[in-house]
């Protein structure tokens, strides 16, 4: 049986078009002309996708992508809007449009977006079944909830701007929103938007032809081309310099790029998620960030919990990476004694679950035996006990995570050297005289760049 599709709209014209591109595809078309029409239909036969105008005789098609979000949310509902009205596509896309299309109709972005809401009909088979509770550890409320909107938003198409603390896992989240959704098949693009040299940047997003710039001895696809079919995630995106914020708007609103030193637009289907530990909106306050930009991008906002919101998800978080760097090691597991998990649950972790890690890798080095100890874990004092911690600013913490991992890299450095010298660099020796073994010694020795 061919899939089915709705398309309500009272223009004979963009029926018709939508009604031959999609039998072209082997989708049979029902038309409606009215917001009451679309309603009938729609309890009468099951439906794969829907296509609305936003202007109907009997009202708005805000108000259909509304009921159908109540009685029929896992119908994929896309909504047709006039050339250039960003804004009436951005308000479908909160109140929960899979996706948009912009008249006149451009065939391709019809047919990719068509694929992709096919993927997430109620109708057929899910080729993914990752569970995001594999993925995104933790039982506590706001781990249970923040599942259940990755969940929600992986069945759309709308650009969601995920926000959270340095090493909460912003990238994780993009993954998985990635991986349950319809373009799970093709890239997940990641880009961290502050490590692009400025003269680079327009280069990197959108590619060049051959000749355009000095250096440039061939064409070159960019991210947006790499990304084409799936995802791109904008990692840090409030450190893109003013004149890349202007053409990346541009971009998102055409759907279409053109390369540097190149004439043609290139139609590109890509889905946007951007995140960045800094306050966006004091971003746009103080100049640094475009605010028609902001607004795409934040259609929807994702916040991902700093883990001192979560501390009881610590032991499974702890579990999950000591079994992982076993696996990297080849080693036995080595687990946690009581006092190492306590003084673990009540250390604040400004670096959240980046920190986390790096504590028990360097932990695992110093451990002996099959267990790690707290003295192992080598926690700041200072830090256990001041719970004003949390009250630093998100735009210091990475800075104040830095400077810990440094100090505690230089006292370990330091230890070392000492031992070394004393027993004339004499590796077996001088583990003996640190009281950890030979493996943990030559592991430091590689990490320090003292080998």
């Amino acid at each position: 049986m061919n899939p089915q599709a709705l398309i309500v709209d009272d223009e004979p014209d963009i029926l018709d078009l939508l009604s031959m591109t999609l039998s072209g595809m082997s989708i049979d078309c029902v038309t409606a002309e009215s917001i009451a029409e679309a309603e009938r239909l729609l309890a009468q036969q099951s439906f794969d996708l829907c296509f609305t105008d936003m202007r109907l005789p009997d009202g708005d098609g805000l108000e259909l992508v509304k009921k159908i979000q109540v009685s029929y949310p896992e119908l994929p509902i896309a909504v047709i809007t006039a050339y250039g009205n960003m804004d009436l596509a951005v308000s479908a896309l909160k109140s929960g449009a899979f996706d948009f299309v912009s008249k006149p109709l451009k065939l391709q972005v019809l047919r990719e977006l068509v694929d992709a809401a096919l993927k997430l009909s109620p109708n057929r088979p899910h080729k993914n079944d990752r569970r995001s509770r594999d993925r995104l550890l933790g039982e506590t409320e706001l781990m249970r909830e923040l599942r259940g909107k990755v969940a929600k938003l992986a069945r759309s198409q709308a650009p969601v701007y995920i926000s959270g603390e340095s090493g909460t896992g912003k990238e994780l989240v993009a993954r998985l929103i990635h991986d349950l959704g319809a373009r799970s098949d093709k890239a997940f693009v990641p880009v961290n938007c502050g490590a692009i040299p400025n003269e680079l940047v327009e280069s990197e997003f959108f590619g060049h032809k051959k000749g355009a710039f000095t250096g440039a001895v061939a064409d070159k696809q960019g991210l947006f081309q790499h990304a084409h079919g799936g995802t791109l995630f904008l990692d840090e995106v409030a450190d893109l310099p003013l004149m890349m914020q202007v053409k990346l708007l541009r971009a998102i609103q055409e759907k279409a790029i053109r390369q540097v030193g190149g004439n043609e637009e290139i139609n590109v289907d890509v889905r946007i998620l951007s995140a960045t530990h800094k306050n966006l909106a004091e971003c746009v306050d103080n100049g640094t960030f475009r605010q028609d930009l902001f607004y795409r991008l934040n259609v929807i906002e994702l916040q991902v919990p700093p883990l001192r919101e979560r501390k009881a998800d610590i032991p499974i978080l702890a579990e999950h990476i000591l079994l992982k760097l076993a696996g990297k090691t080849h080693s036995d597991v080595i687990t946690l004694t009581a006092e190492a998990l306590a003084s673990l649950e009540q250390y604040p972790f400004p670096g959240n679950v980046r920190e986390l890690e790096n504590t028990l890798e360097r932990a695992l080095t110093w451990a002996e035996g099959t267990q790690i100890t707290a003295e192992d874990l080598m926690l700041p004092v200072t830090n256990q006990i001041n719970h004003a911690v949390p009250l630093v600013s998100e735009l210091s913490m990475p800075v104040l995570n830095q400077d810990l991992e440094t100090h505690l890299e230089e006292q370990e450095r330091a230890i070392i050297e000492k031992a070394l010298n004393e027993t004339r660099w004499n590796k077996t020796a001088a583990a003996k005289r640190l009281g950890i073994t030979f493996r943990a010694l030559r592991y430091k020795l590689k990490k320090l760049d003292l080998d």
